[in-house]
């Protein structure tokens, strides 16, 4: 048996399992409670102890993705908010990012402050096709060169000026990152440059800068953001049976949404979508989750009309309680329907949100 450890550290848990690359199987799982406020290599160390102690294998590989502290805080400055600036944003989102602050137009002062104020940890930079608008994007860099800004940038516009953008932010002190534009023409959205690179700048900055470990060896072992490595699963399970697919992760606070779809010829006519579509896409439900979000799954049921007036009452009264104890477990079948009947409806409403936001 050729033995991998596939580990992820989320914020609440961490989860490993033993998977048999030989015959496709796993063999064996365990999850530890993440230890943010310790060393994550406590809780970590202890879910594969336990997942490969009940394997009964010892020193295999280990595969580590994370979204513990937070996971990666990106921000996306563009142009114009409904062309590039939300061309970025469906790209931080395919990255794995938790998309925390979206700029488009010139930054100004009050712009600058409120970028700082969500914190992100990576910046991504657009703005312009290719042979298009210059001065927005060269503007925005110089500003966050002056403004001393020193969280990592991700430059993805306009490539006719990538280089003196890059020498500008460089020369400034800000870690800069280059990829090719993620709109080189209107209606043609390019994501696996910036994707890419957005990669890179979670595993050298960020990882690191999240002081979640003591030492380096939690730094070496992360390969990726979860979320980014959850899409690059579906695009694989996508090509392995050979068509469209969509898989909805319900998690406690937040819903997930991961879509691979094939190319339709007929997008690339006068109708496209200008911000292009994305064909591999990820979208974030904030408001939809089991526990701490289930409030929000109940209000947008309703809106989206999937609910009467008496499963509306008896779902809002569940969902305090589950709102209220994250750590609630329900006791019988009837908790356990509940329970169902909340994450049908999340993963329904996400459904629906995704096919109206990702493309």
């Amino acid at each position: 048996m050729s033995a991998v450890v596939c580990a992820d550290v989320g914020s609440t848990y961490t989860k490993a399992a033993v998977v048999d690359l030989d015959g496709g199987r796993l063999v064996a799982a365990a999850s530890a409670p993440t230890t943010v406020g310790t060393d994550v290599l406590h809780g970590l160390d202890a879910a594969v102890g336990a997942a490969t102690a009940s394997a009964g294998v010892a020193e295999v590989p280990w595969y580590v993705c994370s979204s513990a502290g937070g996971g990666l805080r990106l921000a996306v400055v563009g142009y114009e908010p409904l062309v590039t600036a939300q061309a970025g944003r469906r790209v931080g989102l395919s990255a794995g990012a938790n998309v925390v602050h979206v700029a488009a137009g010139r930054l100004g002062g009050v712009d600058v402050a409120a970028l700082r104020a969500a914190r992100p940890d990576v910046v991504l930079l657009v703005g312009g096709t290719d042979g298009g608008d210059a001065e927005t994007v060269t503007h925005n860099a110089t500003r966050l060169a002056k403004a001393r800004f020193r969280v990592p940038v991700v430059l993805a516009g306009n490539a006719d000026v990538r280089a003196d953008l890059h020498a500008l932010l460089a020369g400034a002190g800000v870690p800069v990152t280059v990829a090719d534009n993620v709109l080189p023409r209107i209606g043609v959205l390019e994501p696996a440059s910036a994707r890419a690179a957005i990669r890179e700048v979670f595993l050298r900055h960020v990882i690191g800068g999240k002081k979640l470990s003591r030492g380096m060896r939690f730094a070496r072992l992360v390969r990726a953001a979860t979320p980014d490595a959850v899409l690059t699963g579906v695009e694989v399970l996508a090509g392995t049976v050979g068509g469209d697919l969509a898989v909805v992760d319900v998690g406690g606070a937040t819903t997930d949404v991961y879509s691979v779809l094939t190319p339709d010829e007929r997008d690339s006519g006068p109708s496209q979508e200008v911000a292009g579509t994305l064909w591999r896409a990820r979208t974030v439900e904030g408001d939809l989750g089991m526990r701490w979000s289930a409030p929000g799954v109940v209000r947008a049921a309703v809106e989206e009309r999937l609910l009467d007036a008496a499963e509306e009452a008896e779902l809002t009264v569940a969902a305090a309680v589950r709102a209220a104890e994250p750590g609630f477990l329900p006791a019988g079948d009837g908790e356990r329907a509940v329970d169902r009947r909340i994450a049908s409806l999340a993963a329904t409403v996400a459904l629906r949100r995704h096919a109206r936001g990702a493309a």
